[in-house]
């Protein structure tokens, strides 16, 4: 039997690593820019370097229309809907740690649908699952409460976006897609770019303060999240080792807040670190595989 290779057996870590930090990160850039001009710099920078990956390795396009359009509308839900309500509830003052606990909920309410989407038989662990991380979120931003006064159009914006991250991993999940990771990435970022136009029009500034912080903050939404994170995602997945990622997704928003200390000075009190244990005991436990017996 072939040994297993060290960057799939490290690959795991190293996502949840850059997957955590990208929402300190992404609070950092918005401090230069505005929501829809940084999406707009991060999706042009990678449709431009997915292209250059195509042109050099001819990866095979989608067969039919359908799949086309199966590419393209998961691209719109993750990248538009999901990232650009995410960074619009940045810019309405939710805490990265707090959106990160959010958006841990997507393996939860993706098991909870799949009964009704993929005829999965779901028990009641998910359901326990749900309700920890529900305590948990409702602690966490209770206890951030006495720092940071919750902003409810922030909260609805983080609403949003984790119903798009949910739907375009439930419709993924449907259709099964399975294309080159270059071929799916150009067309889910394009279609990504594209779909951020019409607010990116309606907002009618453009201004960019092109600092370095400014500049190594796009490099690493660009390189370490969407090239390296989703790359490593996708091989994970063709090697059938999407459970790794779903069994680490738990340790997300404790890494996320832990980064958001380190590099935004976002302070967690002590109840709110609680509420985020209670949150990551509910996520393992919705996601967790039953061991084969």
């Amino acid at each position: 039997m072939p040994s297993r290779p060290l960057w799939l057996t490290l690959a795991p870590l190293i996502f949840l690593l850059l997957w955590a930090f990208g929402y300190s990160v992404a609070k950092v850039g918005l401090l230069y820019t505005d929501p829809m001009t940084l999406l707009a710099l991060r999706f042009g920078s990678v449709v431009l370097i997915m292209a250059v990956l195509f042109a050099i390795l001819r990866p095979p396009l989608p067969k039919t229309r359908a799949d086309w359009v199966h590419l393209a509308f998961v691209g719109f839900l993750i990248q538009a809907v999901y990232f650009g309500f995410c960074y619009y509830a940045f810019a309405s003052g939710i805490g990265a740690g707090t959106l990160a606990l959010l958006m841990s909920f997507q393996p939860i309410i993706v098991a909870l649908a799949a009964p009704l989407w993929t005829s999965e038989v779901i028990g009641a662990r998910a359901w326990i699952g749900l309700g920890l991380g529900l305590l948990g979120a409702v602690l966490v931003i209770g206890a951030r409460s006495t720092i940071e006064p919750p902003s409810w159009l922030g909260l609805g914006f983080a609403a949003i976006a984790l119903l798009g991250i949910s739907g375009g991993s439930l419709w993924e999940k449907k259709f099964g897609l399975s294309h080159h990771p270059v071929t799916a990435n150009l067309i889910g970022y394009g279609a990504g770019f594209v779909g951020i136009l019409p607010a990116l029009a309606l907002q009618g500034d453009f201004h960019v303060e092109w600092t370095g912080a400014f500049i190594a903050s796009l490099a690493y939404l660009v390189i370490g999240n969407s090239v390296i994170a989703v790359g490593l995602l996708l091989a994970m997945i063709r090697a059938g080792d999407v459970s790794r990622v779903s069994a680490l997704f738990f340790m997300v928003p404790p890494l996320a807040a832990l980064a958001a200390w380190m590099v935004l000075g976002e302070i967690m009190p002590p109840m709110a670190w609680v509420g985020l244990a209670i949150a990551s005991l509910g996520v393992y436990l919705a996601t967790r595989k039953p061991r084969d017996v």
